[in-house]
């Protein structure tokens, strides 16, 4: 455990499903609906855990900042926005979902573009967010996904909006995407081989997704980074093929251990392939070299990547180790779900309405202090305050990762 989980904080703050309360039960709810607030209990000080200089402004008697950017109990400071479009996907990967999907929102409970477009804004504008990831289920089922980019592209002239995908249809709309203002995409691709890519997906789609490939290239939506989920078993020994390829076609490699978001619920941790035994099956074809540009608060661990006796770098490597080597203490990510709900964290178990509050007309101040609430009870890790995917008593939740959104 890292200084930072081991430091003492103040206890966590219970937030139940679509709604954000206060620490002290005498407070009462705070509404979604940005109405009227309590009257502050007390105002900030060094010990209450933030950090002032950072975040400016009074304090609530939860804690959250009424001002700023979103700020936890932990210090960590949420830049990185992800937001899911759609919960639906075109396959069925068995590390995601069964075989028959799930039970996918209607469409009155989707964000719609318009509503996407000012949440965005919201989190840019008012909460200091630095870039864009718009995820899914797979974003390129919306039809209408050119015109929520473009919407946000007009808002956002400089901010980063990336897209994870499958990349299977992404040949037709690569190019109009990149005119509405998309920047680059990373792909979901677990193997090289036809026959594994149809046990892995329940769909013989490789192919569509190579063209994706080729397309996004060709349109200029770069850096690619690939993403690989490893199964034991199933894809393990392809981890050199797969970064031989990728170098040589410029993408840059990731590989992510298994985590367990999976709809049959059916993970277990024996069956993660570490990130230890990835690097090392990297390194029996390639010489790995830490990246000189360090990793700041993202995901992937990356390496520089050169190929035996040779001097020059050939591309990079990265590897996402949520459960053997957790990052959390860094984490910068703050999430929105396809029906318009804040997920402080990845495995969290509670969510916070922000769609209703728009929908009921609360001002773009209203929302940001929604958010802020909701990311200051943001747990220190894996969805709780104890460390740990594989320990004894991690609850997996009820949202898979299609659900969710990467």
């Amino acid at each position: 455990m890292d200084a930072e989980h081991a430091r003492a904080t103040q206890g966590p703050v219970a937030v139940p499903l679509g709604v954000t309360v206060t620490a002290r039960s005498e407070l009462g709810a705070i509404r979604t609906t940005g109405g009227p607030r309590p009257a502050l209990a007390r105002s900030a000080t060094p010990t209450d855990g933030i950090h002032p200089a950072r975040e400016p402004g009074a304090v609530r008697a939860t804690g959250a900042p009424q001002s700023g950017g979103l700020l936890d109990r932990f210090g960590r400071v949420a830049t990185d926005l992800r937001v899911s479009v759609i919960d639906k996907c075109n396959l069925r990967c068995t590390y995601c979902m069964p075989a028959d999907g799930m039970p996918w929102l209607p469409q009155a409970q989707l964000m719609s573009a318009d509503e996407i477009r000012r949440i965005v804004r919201v989190a840019v504008h008012s909460l200091g967010a630095e870039e864009l990831r718009i995820t899914g289920g797979e974003p390129l089922v919306r039809k209408d996904l050119e015109h929520i980019i473009a919407g946000i592209r007009a808002d956002n002239p400089d901010l980063p909006i990336s897209l994870t995908t499958n990349a299977v249809g992404l040949d037709r709309r690569a190019q109009a995407l990149k005119d509405a203002g998309l920047n680059r995409v990373n792909v979901s691709l677990d193997t090289l081989h036809p026959e594994t890519f149809a046990e892995l997906t329940r769909r013989p789609h490789l192919d569509k997704v190579l063209a994706g490939l080729q397309a996004a290239r060709a349109a200029g939506l770069g850096p690619i980074k690939i993403n690989a989920v490893l199964l034991r078993g199933i894809n393990d020994t392809e981890v050199v093929p797969l970064v031989d390829w990728a170098v040589s076609n410029g993408f840059e490699m990731r590989f992510i251990e298994d985590m367990p978001l999976d709809g049959d619920r059916s993970w277990s941790a024996t069956n993660v392939i570490p990130a230890r035994d990835i690097r090392t099956a990297i390194e029996e074809a390639f010489t790995l070299t830490a990246d000189p540009r360090g990793r700041g608060a993202a995901p992937a661990e990356r390496w520089e990547v050169r190929r035996p006796g040779e001097a020059a770098v050939v591309g990079h490597v990265g590897i996402i180790s949520s459960v053997t080597e957790p990052f959390c203490a860094a984490c910068s990510r703050t999430r929105v779900t396809a029906d318009g709900r804040i997920r402080s964290c990845l495995f969290s178990h509670e969510e916070t309405d922000l769609l209703t509050a728009l929908r009921d007309g609360a001002d773009d101040e209203g929302l940001a202090q929604i958010w802020r609430d909701a990311m200051w009870a943001k747990p220190r890790a894996h969805g709780s305050d104890r460390v740990g995917l594989a320990r004894a008593d991690f609850v997996q939740p009820e949202r898979t990762m299609s659900a969710i959104g990467g």
